[in-house]
């Protein structure tokens, strides 16, 4: 089609220039004839010299006109092979590529008739038409697929900063900024990383990326985040930036350290009864000792002994709970009922201590339902601790009640109390107050811990207010049988 608009530009081209041409040439002869005639009328002397003149600048003339015709024509061949070359070619590949784009998709244009007449110059106008179609619908789903990368990098958890290669930031999320502190004047790799004494720089990313760590654990004010570097390529397979994803890993750190803090607190605490007993069996077996002494040493080997199987039992309980090994059997039962058969169970250890422990219960308090035992155990750790840490002749108050839908038990001491700083410390695993008291007491450091895990289990919950020196208050909810 448009070899066809290549000779017709040519033929108009020409058709222009012998126009022209020959109206140059016609004004100029009428010219020169003008001339004549005036000579015509002048002397004779004069009028052969001056024919001969004009003869010879007509003569001149057409010879010019004739050069000049020759030159416009090689001219005008230039033009043409210059359009065909860059003009032409280049539209008739465009034209052709949009007939390409156009066949793939023939349910789309079908009704449009982009074959018929191609030798029409109109035709180009259709074929135009389509590829602006078929822009504008790439363009929106571009534009569609900037919106959807937009919102998922705005509301991802993970930061994403992504540098060009000169480090300057050409995006990044709030995530990120939220997990580096990232201020307004932090502009470039540097500004954000130098200030964290990180070893690793944009240049190791992008050229060393198999001899370098990628990856860095960060601490920022109080929390702990993992960057991970990575170059992008542009699509040449040339560097074009690197990009930085950020992850907040805080919790994971304080669970590692829990877990190493764990390993050791059971590790000291199997270690330290185990050398009692071993302490004292070795002296047994090294010589005779008198009856009363071997009692002596016998009775603290079996002391150490039954806390070291307190021990035990109590992770092993923990770990039940934890693999979800520890099948809850939840009845209805009488909480104030349950709650004096413990205080019962405790008699001798209050009676020791010289205690004044009184237990009310509320009327009309409806039967709870959750694992009776397991209850009874929360209730016996924490009616052993108020005893524990009241000093004699002190006074423990129990009320169990009703309110909404779950019934409760508040006890009530006036002992050591807990600092105010320890108070969101008290439910981990082997977290004492006061280690070397506890141990003296026989504790193990495990008993609240379980009674927050079975609580959490029968959908209740346990919450602990102490004043140093005046006393604690606990109280433990715990759902009702209409709840369930």
């Amino acid at each position: 089609m448009f070899r066809n608009i290549q000779f017709k530009i040519i033929l108009i081209f020409f058709l222009i220039g012998i126009i022209i041409i020959s109206g140059l040439g016609i004004v100029f002869i009428n010219s020169l004839n003008f001339i004549d005639t005036q000579i015509a009328i002048g002397e004779l002397e004069s009028q052969t010299n001056l024919l001969a003149l004009i003869h010879q600048v007509r003569h001149n003339t057409i010879i010019s006109l004739i050069i000049s015709a020759v030159v416009f024509a090689i001219v005008g061949v230039l033009i043409s092979i210059f359009l065909s070359k860059f003009v032409i070619y280049p539209i008739d590949k465009l034209i052709k590529s949009a007939e390409e784009i156009t066949d793939e998709d023939k349910s789309k244009f079908k009704d449009r008739k982009l074959r018929k007449n191609k030798n029409n110059v109109g035709d180009l106008e259709n074929v135009f038409g389509v590829m602006t179609t078929e822009l504008k619908e790439k363009l929106s789903e571009v534009s569609t697929q900037k919106n959807q990368i937009e919102t998922i990098l705005l509301h991802m958890t993970d930061g994403i900063i992504a540098f060009n290669m000169k480090g300057e930031i050409i995006l990044i999320n709030p995530a990120a900024k939220k997990f580096l502190s990232i201020r307004p004047e932090d502009n470039t790799f540097e500004d954000i990383f130098n200030k964290f004494n990180v070893d690793i720089n944009l240049e190791k990313v992008i050229y060393l990326e198999n001899w370098t760590s990628t990856e860095q654990r960060i601490a920022v004010e109080d929390r702990y985040v993992n960057v991970f570097f990575a170059p992008f390529k542009n699509e040449t397979d040339r560097p074009d930036g690197v990009i930085a994803v950020i992850q907040d890993i805080t919790e994971h750190v304080k669970l590692d350290n829990m877990q190493k803090e764990f390993v050791a607190d059971v590790s000291h605490e199997l270690k330290t009864p185990i050398t009692s007993i071993m302490g004292y069996a070795d002296t047994l077996l090294e010589g005779e000792y008198d009856k009363e002494t071997q009692n002596k040493f016998l009775n603290v080997i079996a002391t150490e002994a039954r806390r070291m199987a307190r021990l035990v039992t109590d992770l092993l309980t923990l770990s039940r709970y934890d693999n979800n090994k520890k099948i809850t059997k939840k009845e209805k039962f009488d909480l104030g009922e349950l709650v004096k058969k413990c205080q019962d169970k405790l008699a001798i250890e209050i009676k020791k201590k010289g205690h004044k422990v009184n237990c009310f219960v509320t009327a009309d308090v409806p039967p709870v339902y959750a694992d009776k035992d397991d209850i009874a155990r929360v209730v016996l750790n924490i009616l052993t601790n108020s005893i524990k840490y009241t000093p004699n002749g002190g006074e423990i108050k129990i009320y169990v009640g009703f309110v909404y839908n779950d019934a409760y038990i508040k006890i009530f001491d006036n002992g050591i109390g807990i600092p105010e700083e320890d108070l969101n410390r008290i439910f981990e695993r082997f977290y004492r107050v006061d280690k070397a008291r506890t141990r003296e007491m026989g504790g193990t450091g495990l008993g609240l811990s379980i009674a927050k895990e079975i609580l959490d289990k029968n959908g209740g919950s346990i919450d602990i207010k102490s004043v140093v020196g005046q006393g604690t208050e606990v109280v433990i909810r715990i759902p009702t049988k209409e709840r369930e």
